[in-house]
């Protein structure tokens, strides 16, 4: 059993870029941890400001799993908690899972406190609603395979042979592949897309255009990472008006 004065990993998600986009929670444990890891680039450096008068800062861009471990290993053995500091939502390609299968070896507590997302930055940006009614009310979360593998039943064809919103994290420089394999299973050409760079970064980046041509927008743009793309028709002309406030519709609290 841990108490509130067991030193604790915190595995926090920083959010997309912009640096108001973390949670007051995420805020309130970088402020009681005396060292902090986070993600390079990915973190806005603005909320490192958040840390401590002399806490140890860590920058895990160049780091591997085993020194990061040891790195939060000597701090909690110290008394002192840790701060681990992940782009967006840690639960979305985060590799946090590793971390706490060997924090669990250790003994060593943790807690994971959520985390804003890019393609819910994105959507933002786009002003569009991802799940809408009668055009769509599933998104599907994926990314196409290449240095990291992906699962055959995961595989872009399969996930296209469905309907639903589809955001590819990972894979903008290779939106022609995925294109190509939703129109082979029968989607319109026509399929709105958005390309958004950087999702609430002052540099953020749009485009939208269709399935047909949004990987020569993606070309031209000069972007290769740090990009969601989302298909769906969501992020075309509105389908119908929800139910929800619709006089008519009845629910438990509107009779």
């Amino acid at each position: 059993m841990t108490t509130a004065s067991t030193p604790h990993v915190y595995f926090i998600g920083a959010g997309p870029g912009d640096p108001e986009l973390i949670t007051l929670k995420g805020i309130n444990a970088i402020k009681k941890c005396q060292t902090v890891i986070y993600a390079g680039s990915l973190v806005a450096p603005e909320i490192l400001e958040h840390c401590l008068p002399g806490a140890h800062i860590h920058n895990s861009a160049s780091m591997n799993l085993e020194e990061i471990l040891a790195v939060m290993a000597a701090a909690t053995s110290q008394g002192q908690s840790v701060a681990r500091l992940h782009t967006g939502d840690p639960s979305i390609y985060g590799a946090i899972q590793e971390q706490m299968a060997e924090l669990d070896k250790l003994g060593i507590a943790y807690n994971v406190i959520p985390g804003v997302t890019a393609v819910f930055a994105a959507a933002a940006a786009l002003r569009t609603e991802l799940t809408s009614p009668e055009q769509s009310q599933t998104l599907v979360i994926s990314r196409i395979a290449g240095r990291t593998p992906v699962p055959q039943d995961e595989a872009v064809a399969r996930l296209a042979s469905h309907g639903g919103t589809f955001c590819f994290y990972l894979s903008v420089d290779r939106f022609g592949d995925i294109a190509r394999q939703f129109l082979d299973q029968g989607w319109s050409p026509q399929t709105p897309v958005a390309m958004v760079y950087r999702a609430s970064w002052p540099d953020e980046l749009i485009r939208r255009g269709t399935l047909a041509d949004m990987a020569a927008q993606i070309i031209d743009s000069g972007v290769n990472k740090h990009a969601v793309v989302i298909i769906g028709k969501p992020l075309g002309a509105i389908g119908a008006y929800s139910k929800l406030y619709d006089r008519e519709f009845s629910h438990g609290t509107r009779p």
